[in-house]
């Protein structure tokens, strides 16, 4: 979703959403303050906008932070940006695809680090997009992302109700949902509501001794058959029996009757420590 002037149907605007990019323009200012507001700005922070439409988000942004890189897909919107943002210098507008650019490197290039993330974010790339940016190089200190509520509660989800999106997120960042959206603020109105949720960088790995590759080996075998026992679904990811699966669990300290989303993130760092040791 990109923000954008207030646009209504019939309004004579040029430029439309396109149904292809899963765009909804914001058109209430009010919501856009409230996303800003949650990135919590300063003059020394750096921001990477992606999807900044027509550029409304982007110039509330540019008020508060020191530097705006802003990527934008949609070829129709550029000229327009760079006309908008002309006359500011610390206004970048780059014309790309996100999820095809090593967003480190081009906040590094710019001399945009360490950075902050402000994105609204089209439902059909909001996990590839989460997944890109947290395992940048460097990450961002704080993501502030408008996605679907539904997601957006998937994402702050805690024991019991975890979820593999839960526990990718929360690995590597403290997660909150910070304000909600109503359909009707964004054109075209989508079928679901929307929710801003804030992601702060953890500083300091969740264990030393277990790898993100062994950490998420283990995830996502434990949530490959997720409505299962986590000695079964543990199992049947592993591609191992259930008894040494049990064993493994037993090692771990975690009972192997319950469930994939019952587990915390220390739980699932213990779960593969044993996995790491065993060599399963």
């Amino acid at each position: 979703m990109g923000s954008s002037d207030r646009v209504q149907p019939g309004a004579g605007s040029s430029v439309r959403p396109r149904k292809g990019l899963g765009q909804h323009f914001l058109v209430d200012p009010a919501h856009r303050e409230k996303i800003v507001a949650a990135a919590l700005l300063s003059a020394a922070d750096a921001v990477l906008e992606i999807g900044p439409g027509r550029g409304e988000m982007t110039e509330l942004i540019a008020d508060r932070a020191g530097q705006v890189v802003a990527v934008e897909l949609d070829d129709r919107l550029i000229p327009m940006l760079h006309n908008r943002f002309r006359q500011r210098a610390a206004v970048r507008v780059i014309h790309g695809d996100i999820l095809a650019a090593d967003v480190g490197r081009l906040m590094t290039e710019f001399g945009a680090v360490p950075y902050k993330v402000i994105a609204n974010l089209p439902y059909y790339i909001t996990g590839a997009v989460i997944r890109q940016l947290l395992e940048s190089h460097p990450a961002p200190e704080m993501l502030v992302l408008t996605v679907q509520e539904e997601v957006a509660e998937r994402m702050v989800a805690l024991p019991p109700r975890m979820n593999l999106l839960a526990t990718s997120v929360q690995y590597f960042t403290r997660a909150a949902l910070v304000h909600r959206i109503p359909a009707s603020a964004f054109y075209p109105v989508p079928k679901v509501d929307s929710a801003v949720v804030r992601l702060e960088q953890i500083c300091s790995p969740n264990a030393p001794d277990v790898s993100d590759g062994l950490f998420f080996d283990a995830v996502r075998a434990g949530y490959s058959r997720p409505r299962k026992k986590l000695r079964n679904s543990l199992a049947i990811g592993l591609g191992v029996p259930p008894a040494q699966a049990q064993k493994l669990l037993d090692e771990a300290g975690i009972d192997p009757d319950r469930r994939p989303e019952t587990l915390s993130i220390p739980e699932w760092t213990e779960v593969a420590r044993q996995i790491g040791k065993t060599g399963s």
